[in-house]
């Protein structure tokens, strides 16, 4: 009798654990079935491929824990300990089951990446479907981990009674909620909009905060944007929703750039002009051949404002070829039209105030003269003979007496403080070309006397090296076939609200 309790025992406990291990061991060789023959067909998709490797373990979860639920509770009696195991191995569905649910969908996103390959050099319409599809991601992980983490707690009774509770209560939660995370959710819901609208794609080129950069990355609270030193920018998602900013590619990557001088009114615009026009001939692959202008735009405060205009096919070109445009133009200036350079004339003015008379000048009284003295015996030396031996007498030689010249002071005669003249004279086109002037500014420039503007990799920051290439590549906007994709859909809806238009002139008043 006793060892029949015990067997029976035995087999009441054994009979679960075998159902439950058996159970689990097909549940297994089930889901390695499913791997197989989607592995056999993953050699003709790659969807299949990545479906196998993103979904077998959730799946394998999933059937194993659904597998041993329905043998529990087939091989057991409404015991004690059942509801307990049977609440974990719910929680553990709950969880496998959005885990499941979270690899089906990456599995069609990257299916919708596949489409957009991101090894081709015009890669930028396919970073721009990456960040979207990446938004929508995030999003899709944020809605799983709340659906899931409800769903285990509503399987507590307590819980339950503190949903209901939180419904009840809804309206002020709400409002507390709303308020408290008020700038958090506006953020949220501006990256939405910014990741599925127009108003900016990454890989645009767009001015922020007086910085120039590209949009490097849309997230659901934030921008990233990638200024040109290669500083990130990052800017809250409310920002692009609120404040108004540039986009530089929002249509088309063309653009115009200008280069200012201030110079000298005797500047020849025409031989400028035709300095620009020879400077953008040889500047190779940076003009466009669009625009291509010199205008004088202001002519006031002393000088004279020159601007040239150019054209390139995106923003990091232009930039090279404003310096280039500039460099050039400032050593065409030097060497040519030195009287060109800015320069601030200083011109002298007649003083027409009332002249005071000058005071009468006293004539200069003469200096007293020296007392007279007689004049002393003039020395003769070695006389002639016949001077010596005759009548004559040798006259003696007297020591020349020291006679002090009496100082006598000099008058002190005012000089009258009379102001030069000053007198401006008009300079006439005839008088300059009489001025003397160098030789070497008179003769014709040789080819010797031009200078080539560099153009090598120093003189560039967009172009000439691969650096510079893929710099450019980076700050070019976002392509031309997405460009023409834009353009495209922007002609449909302006042909949409046209036929709207007309449609509605047509229709005859209502009475």
């Amino acid at each position: 009798m006793l060892r029949t309790e015990v067997v029976d025992e035995a087999v009441g406990v054994a009979g679960p654990i075998v159902a439950v291990v058996g159970a689990a061991v097909l549940a297994f060789v089930l889901a390695s079935l499913i791997s197989a023959v989607v592995r056999s067909m993953a050699r003709r998709s790659n969807l299949a491929l990545d479906l196998i490797k993103r979904a077998r373990r959730p799946l394998r979860a999933v059937l194993i824990i659904a597998a041993v639920w329905i043998a529990l509770r087939l091989s057991t009696d409404s015991a004690p300990w059942r509801v307990t195991v049977e609440h974990a191995l719910l929680i553990g569905l709950i969880v496998a089951v959005a885990f499941l649910i979270g690899a089906l969908a990456f599995v069609v996103e990257d299916a919708a990446l596949a489409r957009y390959r991101m090894d081709v050099p015009d890669n930028r319409h396919a970073r721009r479907v990456r960040t979207q599809i990446t938004v929508l991601r995030r999003l899709t992980v944020v809605i799983l981990a709340f659906c899931a983490i409800a769903g285990v707690l509503m399987t507590f009774p307590s819980a339950q009674a503190a949903g209901a509770s939180l419904f009840a209560s809804a309206g002020v939660i709400s409002i507390v909620a709303g308020l408290a995370a008020q700038s958090s959710l506006a953020n949220v819901f501006a990256g939405l909009q910014l990741a599925f609208t127009d108003a900016i794609r990454v890989d645009d080129v767009v001015i922020v905060e007086g910085e120039w950069g590209r949009i490097e990355e849309i997230t659901m609270t934030y921008v990233v944007v990638h200024v040109w030193d290669d500083r990130r920018l990052i800017v809250p998602s409310t920002h692009f929703t609120t404040t108004p900013f540039q986009n530089w590619t929002r249509r088309d990557a063309n653009l115009l750039g200008t280069v200012e001088f201030d110079l000298d009114w005797s500047v020849p615009v025409t031989p400028m002009r035709a300095e620009l026009t020879r400077l953008l001939d040889e500047s190779g692959d940076l003009w466009d051949h669009r625009v291509g202008i010199l205008q004088v735009t202001e002519a006031t405060g002393g000088f004279v404002q020159v601007r040239a205009l150019a054209s390139a096919i995106d923003a990091p070109t232009l930039f090279d070829l404003r310096c280039y445009v500039r460099e050039g133009l400032v050593d065409w200036l030097q060497r040519e039209q030195p009287a060109a350079l800015p320069r601030t004339r200083i011109e002298g003015m007649a003083d027409v105030a009332p002249r005071a008379t000058p005071p009468a000048v006293r004539p200069a009284l003469p200096a007293p003269s020296a007392p007279s003295l007689p004049a002393p015996p003039v020395p003769v030396e070695n006389p002639p003979a016949d001077v010596v031996g005759g009548d004559v007498a040798p006259t003696p030689v007297a020591p020349t007496p020291d006679v002090p010249t009496p100082d006598v002071p000099t008058p002190d005669v005012p000089t009258p403080d009379v102001p030069a003249p000053t007198a401006t004279f008009p300079v006439t086109p005839p008088d300059l070309a009489d001025a003397p002037v160098r030789r070497s500014a008179m003769r014709a420039p040789s080819s010797a006397d031009t200078v080539r503007i560099a153009t090598h990799n120093d003189a560039r920051l967009f172009t000439g090296s691969i650096d510079a290439l893929e710099r450019a590549q980076a700050f070019g906007g976002p392509g031309r076939e997405v460009l023409d994709e834009r353009e495209q859909t922007a002609e449909r809806a302006l042909g949409q609200t046209g036929e709207t238009a007309k449609a509605e002139a047509k229709e005859p008043p209502r009475r």
